[in-house]
């Protein structure tokens, strides 16, 4: 079982988000189970068990881990394919974010378009790895700073500017034959608590504790991008 996928199939991401099905990718997660076993779990009759079972076995997020006798019934047991799951925006091709559309580092929405982009090229990198039984070269930094003032926190995005874009400098060749573009992401934004994630959007303070997120992660292909993506933290509210 993955730790993780990316669900970038529409109809994928529609049967995974129904209400039954997520509850039954929940328990599958945790171990095996037959629709009998489920059941009672969920409420539901074996039958109607079965038929959300098929469904989620047709878009890959189930699979067959195992049968056993019953009696004089074989029961299937079924497991989930990941212990969770991320729909990519390609599940919305149509109207994806597209963060070269809008450009603006001080903007949360930006921000959001940058992480969607993100997750969408990650996930196809992933699949595509997969398929060719290719390691993929990635590395991520997780991190977390509480800054004692505002000026020390512009002064904190003003310095990380500065390194990434000299790194970027000191390694990037545009004419090395045979070299591999890597987009680099940097993004800083206020924590969240626990307790603001039940809140609506509008009521949410920003907190005094910033998280940046450093990723980098191989393109997929070899288009132009900014070498240099760093959306800075939005200014103190009153």
């Amino acid at each position: 079982m993955l730790d993780v996928t990316v669900i970038e199939d529409a109809e994928a991401a529609a049967v995974s988000l129904d209400p039954i099905r997520a509850r039954l990718l929940a328990e599958l997660a945790a171990g095996p189970a037959s629709a009998a076993m489920l059941a009672g779990k969920v409420g539901l009759p074996r039958q109607k068990v079965n038929y959300h079972l098929k469904a989620l076995e047709r878009h890959g997020l189930v699979e067959l881990a195992g049968e056993r006798r019953k009696g004089n019934v074989t029961e299937r047991l079924m497991r989930a394919t990941a212990s969770s799951y991320v729909i990519s925006p390609l599940a919305l091709a149509a109207v994806q974010p597209d963060p070269d559309r809008f450009r603006d580092q001080l903007s949360a929405r930006w921000l959001l378009a940058v992480g969607a982009r993100l997750v969408r090229d990650v996930g196809a990198l992933i699949t595509g790895a997969a398929k060719a039984r290719k390691r993929l070269a990635t590395y991520a930094l997780d991190g977390e700073v509480t800054f004692a003032s505002a000026a020390d926190r512009a002064a904190f995005i003003e310095e990380l500017t500065q390194g990434v874009g000299a790194l970027i400098r000191k390694y990037h060749d545009g004419n090395a034959e045979g070299g591999r573009d890597h987009r680099i992401v940097v993004a800083v934004h206020p924590t969240l608590k626990p307790e603001a994630t039940a809140q609506p959007e509008a009521t949410a303070q920003p907190e005094v504790i910033v998280t940046p997120e450093v990723t980098v992660e191989a393109a997929a292909a070899a288009t132009p991008q900014t070498p240099l993506a760093v959306a800075p933290a939005p200014p103190d509210q009153d």
